[in-house]
């Protein structure tokens, strides 16, 4: 997915933005990118952290930085932030977010003048340039960005800094977050709202859907209103913020807490310990155990020393072997036990169930297992959190194919999602099987949506129901 981060203050910001760049790095594993502005104009470094750290390959940019004001961020995609010289003056652009209609806009940036665009290795062209040349289709920046967020099929939120401030747009339907935070000499703006509180910031204002604002080290001005319509993403809650973030008011580890409950009522299985699968799948476990009563415990260890995040290497078999790699059982929890899993989602079904046979060649009896999200059914067209190529790579959509066909209509993959329907009981029972479950249950997706706490027109909800 990515994650931004931008500050503007009246002394030198550099470590500010070093650091709050860094507390996204949960986000994205590809690269990192800052870019300050002093004296001598824009300065920029951007660097791999497929194998490193963000701290360690910027500690040294950090000592030669210096300037009032920058933006900067985690992607899992294309280098950023980019530095661009157009008719609107010179700026500094990083983005968020995911298009999905890149050649009806590269077509449209061609009749408007815009004579090309760096290709990236693959083919694929730098969504943060095409953002940038379809702001400079304006008159000015405010415009610009409102046009960006009309056309842009997808998401798109973004920080641009120019010589006067900074500006925050979040995406029109507010898909991601953007936060405001206020010190008294300075104000940032962050996609995770922990990022910027042990720099000495609070907490000001959330962006709402399409607003956009003007920082100086002075204030923040709203140059265009929110708009009603949010569509903020679900997954944010069960997966990817980090625990300590709130979105829209809701803390993220209280509502995987309220999550886990939420299984556990639903429940009817009477295993020994429960478990989370580390680390979002702990606090679901823990949740799930104090509503149950069934002791929560760590039969397994993520070992974090020296192994990335388990989807950082490009190949799905690499990505495989490091998950493996990182947990470390502990056999006395294990051995002659019932077992509950809790774990985020079930995407491919690979990891999961290695983990599961990795548990009963440790000698467990039983290994219950209890998503704690609905059926994944349909690929993110939004946001860029999965590096599927094709939504048969998902492990419902493969089963579902072996029942119905090669053409599936939206009418029958709705009743798949239905958790009252015969063929989503069908469906999860073939995957129980597949991947060598004791017993399989999902969290339901009106569960879900309850344990969150907002309305559920407010969210999407399109990578498990199709509804867009």
């Amino acid at each position: 997915m990515g994650g931004i981060f931008g500050v503007i203050s009246k002394k030198n910001c550099v470590i500010d933005l070093f650091f709050g760049i860094d507390y996204h790095s949960h986000l994205g594993t590809k690269r990192g990118g800052m870019v300050v502005y002093g004296e001598d104009g824009f300065d920029r470094a951007i660097h791999n952290i497929e194998n490193s750290p963000f701290r360690t390959k910027f500690e040294r940019d950090v000592e030669e930085m210096s300037g009032n004001s920058g933006i900067g961020c985690i992607s899992d995609n294309e280098p950023q932030p980019l530095i661009v010289r157009s008719h609107l003056g010179n700026f500094a652009i990083t983005t968020v977010g995911l298009i999905s209609n890149t050649e009806e806009l590269l077509e449209m940036a061609y009749e408007k003048g815009t004579p090309h665009f760096l290709e990236m290795s693959g083919g694929n062209i730098n969504q943060t340039e095409l953002v940038a040349a379809i702001i400079n289709q304006e008159d000015n920046i405010v415009d610009g960005i409102k046009y960006a967020q009309k056309v842009i099929k997808g998401s798109m939120s973004m920080l641009l800094l120019t010589s006067e401030g900074i500006y925050a747009a979040r995406d029109r339907l507010g898909r991601t977050p953007i936060i405001i935070g206020k010190r008294d000499d300075a104000f940032c703006a962050s996609f995770e709202s922990f990022a910027y509180l042990n720099l000495g910031y609070s907490n000001y204002k959330e962006l709402g859907p399409g607003e956009i604002v003007f920082m100086t080290a002075d204030g923040v001005e709203t140059v265009s209103p929110p708009g009603e319509e949010m569509k903020i993403c679900s997954f944010l809650w069960v997966y990817y913020g980090y625990p300590t973030s709130c979105y829209e008011g809701i803390n993220v580890e209280n509502m995987r807490y309220r999550c886990g409950a939420k299984l556990a009522e639903r429940d009817n299985v009477n295993p020994d310990i429960v478990a989370g699968v580390p680390d979002s799948g702990i606090p679901h476990a823990i949740g799930y155990a104090n509503k149950s009563g069934i002791p929560f415990a760590r039969p397994f260890i993520k070992y974090t020393p020296t192994w990335p995040r388990s989807f950082m290497p490009p190949t799905q078999s690499q990505r495989n072997l490091i998950a493996k790699m990182k947990l470390i059982p502990v056999e006395e929890l294990i051995h002659d036990k019932s077992l509950l899993l809790i774990d985020d989602s079930i995407v491919r079904g690979t990891q999961l169930r290695e983990t599961t046979e990795f548990l009963y060649n440790s000698g467990a009896n039983e290994v219950h297992i209890r998503p704690a999200c609905p059926p994944l059914l349909f690929g993110c067209k939004y946001l860029n959190f999965s590096r599927s190529k094709s939504e048969l790579d998902l492990i419902t959509r493969r089963i579902i194919q072996k029942r119905e066909g090669e053409n599936v209509s939206k009418e029958v993959l709705s009743d798949y999602a239905n958790p009252e329907s015969q063929n989503y009981k069908e469906m999860v029972d073939e995957i129980c099987k597949e991947l060598n479950f004791t017993s399989l249950r999902f969290h339901r997706l009106d569960d879900m949506i309850e344990t969150i706490g907002l309305p559920e027109c407010k969210l999407c909800t399109y990578c498990w129901n199709g509804k867009e």
